[in-house]
């Protein structure tokens, strides 16, 4: 088999669900046996939005909201198809988007 890898990128609202998740993926992956390099936990976006309070009389009244979004990256390396069945069934919390590449 040549050198080959597995990417997982997982993105959530939430850094502890996001950091449960990798904690699950990482157990599944070393219980088979396979390298891990990571998590790597990447720049948190920051999405600020700004709303008029009222929008007749007092429009420098304004309320900004928020929105972060946690990253982090996994490489699973020399994967055996032990450890692809097992990340096929791991159980992740909603919410959390998951980009995998190989």
């Amino acid at each position: 088999m040549a050198r080959e890898k597995i990417r997982i990128k997982l993105r959530g609202y939430d850094h502890e669900l996001v950091d449960i998740s990798i904690r699950k993926i990482v157990e599944s992956a070393k219980e088979t046996r396979a390298k891990i390099a990571g998590p790597i936990p990447l720049p948190t976006q920051r999405r600020i939005y700004t709303v008029l309070r009222s929008p007749h009389i007092d429009k420098r009244s304004m309320e900004h909201f928020e929105r972060r979004i946690h990253t982090r990256l996994l490489d699973i390396k020399e994967p055996t198809s032990e450890t692809i069945n097992s990340l096929m069934d791991i159980e992740l919390p909603t919410g959390i988007d998951i980009e995998i590449k190989l």
